[in-house]
């Protein structure tokens, strides 16, 4: 019985779904780029008649329009939320599925310890993550180039922007597993998967309207921020936060697992 096989099998439909969806919301953003540029400056200036703390919220703030990145970011920003959300429903039915449906002392009957079933299970899941990633790559980069309108770029802050997807996913899919260990049943991975993801955005906006800096210590949204990256080229010090969150929801997850009391159908 190849688990991994077997478990990026159930994720290909997924895989195929979000990465076709993400790809085409980049081409959707990235073929506007050219209007929105010709009338950049006046664009600019609305922004700036916004509440600073308003478009804090929204990751608008310090962003130039008429840039390719400064354009880019905006798309970036939704690519990130339907990135947490992937990497968090992937998180949560990593081992749920069979406690849900009954089938996990089944697994659990084969000849391969709890250990080795985990590691298995978050290769395929991280394997299907890459695969989306790649795609995001892909699309960033042919549609920069086919809609960019003559504009130049930096490509450093493009790679930076674009290699921090890993980590952003992997903590995403780390907390997710936790979770769904720490709790008795998780019946849909569709209810948690969204709050965890959409309830980290919020974490980050409501910190920059407020003002509240120890809100958006523990969101990957603020370490990740993409006018950061493309402004600063640096990566948040706060990064640091998101590995040791990678670090201690999968050693966690390894923990409670080989812990765990499965029910059985009988």
């Amino acid at each position: 019985m190849n688990i991994y096989k077997h478990e990026l099998k159930m994720y290909s439909k997924s895989v195929l779904t979000w990465s076709l969806a993400l790809a085409l919301m980049l081409w959707l953003f990235l073929s506007l780029f050219s209007s929105f540029a010709d009338s950049a400056q006046l664009l600019n200036a609305s922004l700036d008649k916004f509440p600073p703390e308003l478009l804090m919220a929204f990751g608008m703030d310090k962003m130039d329009l008429a840039s390719v990145l400064g354009f880019y970011s905006i798309a970036f920003l939704f690519c990130q939320v339907c990135l947490a959300i992937q990497a968090a429903n992937y998180g949560f039915s990593l081992v749920s599925v069979e406690e849900r449906d009954l089938t996990a002392d089944f697994l659990l009957a084969k000849p391969v310890g709890r250990v080795h079933i985990m590691t298995t299970k978050f290769a395929a899941a991280f394997t299907g993550l890459t695969i989306t990633n790649l795609v995001v790559w892909i699309s960033s980069f042919v549609f920069i180039n086919l809609y960019r309108d003559g504009r130049m770029y930096e490509a450093k802050p493009l790679l930076m922007l674009l290699g921090s997807i890993v980590v952003f996913q992997m903590v995403f899919l780390g907390l997710g597993v936790l979770i769904s260990l720490l709790v008795r049943r998780v019946r849909s991975v569709t209810p948690f998967s969204m709050a965890l993801a959409f309830g980290m955005y919020i974490l980050n906006a409501f910190g920059g309207m407020l003002g509240d800096d120890k809100l958006e210590i523990i969101t990957p949204f603020k370490h990740f921020d993409p006018n950061n990256i493309i402004n600063n080229r640096i990566f948040d010090p706060l990064a640091l936060i998101s590995l040791a969150a990678i670090l201690v929801s999968v050693v966690g997850s390894y923990w409670l697992y080989t812990r765990r009391d499965i029910h059985s159908v009988v």
